[in-house]
């Protein structure tokens, strides 16, 4: 029994380091957050547009995030040139030069016959599709949103 006691103790305390070790790795690393937004909701792109309006004020400015936003599916026409709302438009812009990243699906540009140039400006190409970009951005510890 007493090695089982001791056992206990001994996991215990290294829980409690670990969690300790974590809480601090987390705060010291609060400054690099590295967020993902996923987008493809047509009616959900100005709902999204503000989140992240509010999450560059809420932590401070562009320097204390680092955002990027991947749309695919229907939510892509609204960055069509010809057809963007000014608004839309306008807050684009203001997140480009906030250094906020935006990445247009391939398949879904190749199924609405859209080419780069026909987009709002700043966005680039998840050439292998949104999905897949997603997926790598979480790997490199990106937070994932879906607003």
């Amino acid at each position: 029994m007493h090695r089982r006691n001791i056992l206990s103790a001994a996991l215990a305390a290294t829980g409690a380091l670990f969690a300790a070790g974590s809480r601090s790795a987390r705060a010291d690393t609060r400054d690099a957050a590295k967020v993902v937004y996923h987008l493809a909701d047509l009616d959900k792109v100005h709902f999204v547009l503000g989140n992240i309006d509010n999450h560059l004020a809420g932590v401070g400015g562009p320097e204390k995030v680092t955002i990027q936003l991947v749309v695919h599916g229907p939510a892509l026409r609204a960055f069509h040139s010809a057809a963007a709302n000014p608004e839309t438009a306008r807050r684009l812009a203001s997140f480009v030069k906030s250094d906020v990243k935006f990445a247009a699906c391939g398949n879904t540009m190749r199924g609405q016959n859209v080419t780069l140039k026909e987009l709002l400006p700043g966005f680039t190409v998840a050439e292998r599709g949104g999905v897949v970009l997603l997926a790598e951005l979480q790997a490199q510890g990106y937070v994932y949103l879906r607003p």
